[in-house]
């Protein structure tokens, strides 16, 4: 990866999710790369979380390191993912990442949609 640095107190990602995001790295034998997180229009509130494998840092993106875990955010995401915390949580029916944004007016039912 690119020379980057590294940015704190913007983002922050609860040591379950840094777990389950290596596990999903070691699953895909990801070794070099980055957890890219992002906004994307489009939704039923709107807006969409974007949560994917990237192994480029891009010059303009802000690098955040959790327990070793790098996570990627583009300016424009930013925007509306600063503050946001990224947990994993476990239900008898339902197990995933959840997004807890303090930048969301509102949000759809599945917690993948926002309006800001």
């Amino acid at each position: 990866m690119a020379q980057e640095t590294l940015v704190q107190n913007e983002l922050e990602v609860t040591p379950k999710a840094v777990a389950k995001i290596r596990q999903a790295f070691a699953k895909e034998g990801v070794t070099d790369g980055a957890l890219r997180l992002g906004v994307l229009g489009g939704g039923c509130s709107g807006l969409s979380y974007q949560f994917k494998f990237d192994t480029r840092v891009r010059p303009t993106d802000k690098v955040y390191e959790f327990d070793g875990v790098k996570v990627v955010v583009d300016p424009k995401s930013l925007l509306y993912l600063r503050g946001m915390t990224l947990d994993y949580k476990e239900a008898l029916l339902q197990s995933g990442f959840v997004f807890e944004n303090p930048n969301a007016q509102k949000s759809c039912g599945c917690g993948t949609s926002f309006a800001a």
